[in-house]
């Protein structure tokens, strides 16, 4: 097996962020939409989940893969796939400097759209939901989100095949322990599928 470290251009020591931007980066210039190789995407996108399976501690570099179920479909065709249903992958939480609770998913959802058109259905949703903060268009969106609780929100997109995949990681404000993740994505799918019927 390649060393997914290598494929994505990267030393064992990356972190998820690291490998995150190396996919990125490399994405850029591979995806299919974009005029690249298709069988060069599958081998960055397989890198990319071998490497942040090895990082999460899900499966060593050696070892076997698991298979990956398929996303639930969408009620709004066209616009916002369901959240992943593997029930096997649970979000990461963990405690930064200052005591503060981050909770993380990835992949968390996928939007059937590319990554400019997937972010200018994000900033709609997220004028209903809350107050963008930082939008560095179209791979990064951070929110302080009113629902389902007041916290701030980071989404990440990753172009995959004519789709975008978006990343969730929610922090909470003053202390406060930050919404479920879960809910969080919950609230953004329900959202971009609103968004979807209304544009139907």
């Amino acid at each position: 097996m390649t060393d997914p470290f290598d494929v994505l251009g990267l030393e064992r020591g990356a972190t998820l962020d690291d490998v995150r931007a190396a996919r990125r980066r490399l994405a850029f210039d591979a995806h299919p939409d974009r005029g690249g190789d298709e069988l060069k995407m599958r081998a960055i996108n397989a890198a990319f989940d071998a490497a942040v399976a090895h990082l999460t501690g899900r499966r060593p570099l050696d070892g076997p893969s698991r298979p990956t179920p398929p996303a639930t479909e969408s009620s709004a065709p066209g616009r916002s796939g369901g959240p992943q249903s593997d029930h096997r992958r649970r979000p990461r939480e963990r405690v930064v400097p200052g005591g503060r609770r981050v909770q993380h998913d990835a992949p968390s959802f996928v939007i059937e759209a590319l990554p400019a058109e997937a972010f200018e259905a994000l900033l709609v949703v997220t004028s209903w939901i809350g107050e963008a903060l930082v939008d560095d268009p179209p791979y990064l969106l951070e929110v302080h989100l009113n629902e389902p609780a007041p916290c701030w929100c980071r989404l990440d997109l990753v172009p995959d095949a004519g789709s975008s995949t978006v990343s969730i990681t929610v922090v909470g404000f003053g202390g406060q322990l930050p919404p479920d993740v879960e809910a969080v994505r919950d609230i953004w799918v329900a959202n971009l599928n609103d968004l979807g019927r209304l544009e139907s």
